[in-house]
């Protein structure tokens, strides 16, 4: 009997032991999330650029969702760098006539998105005049150590430019590019493999 009285009893004082461990949990927790905040915020600075799991914006979706429906899109006749529909390209830009249209087709992607190149919306026929308007205008993101682009970021290497589409998980840049091989088609570059010069990020 004196032993089932001992067990109640330990029973009673654990019951009333059992809050108090409870009661020092906000008190942790607030130094915590005060500590998770601060880093959050350190890394956002920090890493903003770089980081590989990062959403489009509305306009880099918008951009992606315009150049995935003209996927397979090809110069009439092959090695014109002309069709109907490339020089609807053609018109996001001023003054251009029929030539290397990738920065005609980067041209029309931004201007149908809402975010036209150039100061007056202009449009670019040339790749190293966007990425130089991008540049002034604090756009352009060069490429380095720990830098991932953005779905609907402008892809730029010496003399072509595409739209990024994805960018894998183990970094591989999928994109979608006008006048690769005399149509708009996606390619995918593994990491190092075709190094950008920079991108250009609209929104």
């Amino acid at each position: 009997m004196s032993l089932d009285v001992a067990i109640a009893r330990i029973a009673q004082l654990q019951a009333l032991f059992a809050p108090q461990p409870v009661a020092p949990t906000p008190q942790v927790s607030a130094p915590t999330s005060s500590f998770s905040s601060a880093l959050q915020t350190a890394n956002a600075a920090t890493l903003t650029p770089t980081a590989a799991t990062q959403p489009a914006s509305n306009a880099g979706q918008a951009i992606v969702n315009l150049v995935r429906q003209e996927v397979g899109v090809a110069e009439q006749p092959p090695g014109s760098n002309d069709s109907p529909r490339i020089a609807q390209y053609r018109q996001a830009t001023a003054g251009s006539g029929v030539g290397p249209w990738c920065a005609y087709f980067t041209s029309w992607a931004a201007r149908e998105a809402g975010v036209p190149l150039g100061d007056n919306g202009q449009g670019f026929g040339l790749v190293d005049d966007v990425y130089a308007w991008a540049q002034r205008t604090g756009k352009a993101i060069p490429n380095g150590e720990g830098v991932t682009p953005q779905p609907g970021d402008l892809i730029v290497w010496d003399e072509h430019i595409g739209v990024v589409e994805t960018v894998g998980p183990d970094g591989t840049i999928n994109t979608i590019e006008g006048n690769s091989s005399d149509q708009v088609a996606r390619r995918s570059y593994a990491p190092g493999a075709r190094p950008a010069i920079g991108y250009v990020r609209l929104g």
